[in-house]
């Protein structure tokens, strides 16, 4: 009956350890590394007049891409001035990435 207990208990303790090993051996996913666009600011939001403005402490060329909320690519521009031209976009909401040099930015759009 002894030896029952010891093997039980050497079996419970070899399936722990298993368990713990396997779990312990799952890598969890990076973040991803983003460098957030300094002084960056969207304005007006929601846009009511068909033109957003969009700067940031830089000021340099800027990639900008708009998404609608399916994820479907909208409208792409690069611009130099700071007014984007958002006027043929049907009132939503919208997703809009904003790429200057090496760092990017996400934000929500409305247009009303």
């Amino acid at each position: 009956m002894a030896k029952n207990y010891f093997y039980i208990t050497f079996l419970l303790a070899f399936f722990f350890t298993v368990s713990v090993s396997a779990q312990d051996s799952r890598q969890l996913p990076k973040p991803q590394e983003s460098t957030s666009i300094e002084g960056l600011s969207l304005y007006p939001n929601p846009v009511t007049n068909g033109k957003v403005y969009i700067s940031s402490k830089n000021d340099f060329e800027k990639e900008i891409i708009v998404f609608d909320i399916l994820g479907k690519k909208v409208l792409q521009a690069h611009l130099t001035s700071r007014e984007l031209n958002v006027a043929e976009l049907p009132p939503g909401v919208y997703i809009i990435k904003i790429s200057e040099q090496n760092a990017s930015a996400t934000r929500k759009l409305i247009i009303r």
